[in-house]
């Protein structure tokens, strides 16, 4: 199973950017899919996750910017990001919980991670 994130990049403050992280390889299901992001210095935090039902939910310094959603027939989460403020630089990496087919085992796996950079 892997996860294939994509659409970071440079954008000014007050700019918007959608990252989209396909996940490919011996699937049976996916659970819940989201993005977390990691500043420089700082921890890993959580931005926004969507349960397989389509529940949301994101950290409060993201609300009212970013969206979150996904395409279960591509097997693909998305993250809408809107009104971006150079704190919003970090890298960015998708997650999902994915129970394996045949041969993969129920994992959470991670992408590579993709980096936004927001300039002022």
């Amino acid at each position: 199973v892997q996860l294939q994130a994509s659409g970071g990049g440079l954008v000014q403050a007050g700019g918007s950017l959608r990252l989209s992280c396909a996940v490919s390889g011996d699937i049976f299901s996916i659970n819940t899919m989201g993005w977390y992001r990691q500043a420089p210095g700082k921890q890993r935090e959580l931005v926004a996750v969507i349960t397989s039902g389509g529940t949301t939910n994101y950290v409060d310094s993201v609300k009212g910017r970013f969206t979150i959603s996904r395409d279960g027939a591509k097997n693909t989460v998305y993250l809408q990001m809107s009104s971006l403020k150079p704190e919003d630089t970090a890298v960015y990496y998708c997650n999902a919980y994915v129970r394996g087919g045949l041969i993969a085992p129920d994992y959470n796996y991670w992408g590579q991670g993709t980096l936004v950079t927001v300039s002022s």
